[in-house]
């Protein structure tokens, strides 16, 4: 059993559930692209959704097993491709490829949007309930789509390299805000985080709230990342409590009980 099969067990598949994970080819003004949806389809009617953006590998078995994850706690989840559907890149050059569309915040924005537009189209979505959520660079990537003002009812960012923007695009929020963090991540110092704060509070209509981990370094929920010597490392007390703070925001932004709670 690899590391990300252990993660998908922490959310078990529901008795009489039936959840189905399927690729989905849709396209970006001409640009061929391959998602992954997954779903119960013992249930019908729409239902609150979640789009998945993936980290710098672009769509994998990671993205697979959190749409799955959040297929078994009762949502549609997307994992939507920014790449193209001939794009993913290895360790070599993952880098550049993700660089290129920090380089190009307005085509990484468009095809996040794509992604979010071919969710809509499932039957089984309700529109007025829709998160985006990413890690790493899907991550930085969720919180560009909400500073379009997209229609969204929540943002949430894994180990998010957060950028901050000049002239500030953040009065244009709609949508609450979750970022999670490590205290531990080189990509992400303390220095970044407290400019994208200070961003954040010159827009005083925007919900936010960051959630830092003590010792987590960059990728901690990233299952199978070890390269501690290049700040990059997964920690699984850091991805139980992440995972367990996206579940509380979900249900609160949905307007579902949690229990417990």
């Amino acid at each position: 059993m690899t590391a990300i099969d252990d993660v998908l067990q922490t959310v078990p598949e529901p008795a009489g559930s039936d959840i189905t994970v399927e690729p989905v080819h849709y396209e970006h003004e001409g640009t061929a692209l391959a998602g992954v949806l997954a779903k119960d389809t013992a249930v019908s009617g729409p239902r609150p959704a979640v789009l998945v953006v993936h980290d710098w590998h672009g769509v994998n078995e990671h993205v697979e097993a959190r749409v799955t994850m959040l297929a078994r706690l009762g949502y549609v989840a997307f994992g939507a491709d920014v790449y193209g559907a001939d794009v993913r890149p290895g360790d070599d050059t993952a880098g550049q490829v993700a660089s290129s569309y920090y380089q190009d915040l307005p085509l990484m924005r468009a095809r996040v949007q794509a992604g979010l537009d071919r969710l809509r189209e499932d039957p089984d979505v309700d529109h007025s309930r829709i998160v985006v959520m990413g890690y790493c660079f899907g991550g930085s990537a969720a919180l560009e789509l909400a500073r379009t003002g997209a229609d969204l009812a929540g943002a949430v960012s894994f180990h998010g390299n957060l950028l901050t923007h000049e002239p500030s695009d953040a009065g244009a929020i709609r949508a609450p805000l979750l970022v999670l963090t490590g205290a531990a991540d080189p990509v992400v110092p303390d220095a970044k985080v407290s400019a994208w704060q200070d961003e954040m509070r010159a827009a005083p209509g925007v919900d936010w709230q960051v959630v830092t981990y003590a010792g987590a370094m960059h990728a901690f929920a990233v299952p199978g990342t070890d390269a501690p010597d290049h700040g990059a490392q997964y920690q699984a007390l850091a991805d139980r409590r992440s995972w367990q703070a996206l579940e509380v925001f979900l249900a609160e932004v949905f307007g579902e009980e949690l229990a417990g709670l």
